[in-house]
């Protein structure tokens, strides 16, 4: 939430330069308040675990939260019951006439196939070209991160020899208010076959928030900051990586063990969790960012993207 402070602070001018969010003690008292609109697109085939992971990260903040959850119509999910998604989930059309603050799409294992051989494809950018006027912010996660930096800018993907698999250092490179209160040098989780195609990224468009020496870029923004594209897994759980890792085990994949995560390398010892602050602090100072952002009649939303893309 921004800072309350009275007219003509010292303080009030600076904070601006670093857009921190304050406002004014006349204009905080007529402040209309209401809850933060979401939406979330569930990709991940463990529906429910995603879910809970996602409610952790958003149930913390001093905002009343309203959240939808969005299915594909065009896809069959296999590993959650249809009475889940019949009970809690909505298909597009009956939110293709909403407007939301925010929004999330996760990412999905099929980073392998190509984008148009995934069978909900059309449906997915049609609800991609939808958010460009529906919604203030959109997240997109690996998988979605990929898939969203295709549609919108043309960023193919490239695919590795082998899995990047384990917990990584990225260096921040832009202090963009997303990332107020990150350390310079962070961690967090990569799961994925795939990666980006970084001469194809036009600065015009995108800038490079984080990136790594080893496995490059890992947070890209839209220049208008519409769309934030995550390459990992903020939101896993601590033993995520290490289920992922015993279920290619059971297939007999030749995943290696992830890399900077058991304590000495052996499976049954402790994981150290060193990214999970990152996480609440990026899901926090993003739903403030959109709140703020947001006209205070949903309605609006489109008018005030058009605005901001002149």
């Amino acid at each position: 939430m921004p800072i309350k402070l009275t007219k003509g602070f010292p303080a009030a001018e600076q904070l601006a330069k670093e857009d921190i969010f304050a406002i004014e003690y006349q204009r905080a008292t007529h402040q209309d308040i209401r809850p933060l609109k979401l939406l979330l697109l569930n990709l991940m085939p463990n529906k429910i675990k995603t879910e809970l992971q996602f409610l952790r990260l958003i149930s913390q903040s001093p905002l009343q939260i309203d959240l939808d959850f969005l299915k594909m119509a065009t896809h069959e999910s296999k590993n959650v019951s249809p009475n889940h998604l019949d009970k809690y989930y909505l298909s597009f059309p009956e939110i293709e006439d909403s407007c939301y603050d925010g929004m999330i799409i996760t990412g999905t294992p099929v980073e392998k196939m190509p984008f148009e051989e995934v069978d909900y494809w059309n449906e997915l950018t049609q609800i991609m070209e939808w958010s460009k006027d529906h919604v203030t912010s959109v997240i997109h996660i690996c998988w979605g991160a990929q898939a969203g930096l295709y549609y919108h800018y043309g960023v193919e993907k490239t695919l590795y020899d082998k899995k990047l698999f384990g917990i990584y250092p990225q260096e921040l490179l832009l202090n963009h208010r997303l990332f107020r209160g990150f350390d310079d040098i962070f961690y967090g989780p990569q799961s994925r076959y795939t990666g980006i195609n970084e001469a194809q990224i036009d600065e015009k468009q995108l800038c490079i928030v984080a990136a790594d020496e080893e496995i490059g870029a890992t947070i890209l923004i839209s220049q208008d900051d519409h769309d934030i594209f995550l390459l990992g897994h903020f939101e896993y759980d601590t033993e995520s990586l290490k289920e992922e890792y015993l279920r290619d085990q059971e297939k007999g994949l030749d995943t290696a063990l992830p890399v900077n995560y058991f304590k000495n390398d052996q499976v049954e010892n402790r994981i150290y969790n060193c990214w999970r602050g990152n996480a609440y602090l990026l899901y926090h100072n993003w739903m403030n960012d959109v709140y703020q952002m947001t006209p205070f009649e949903l309605s609006e939303i489109p008018n005030v993207l058009a605005q901001r893309r002149k």
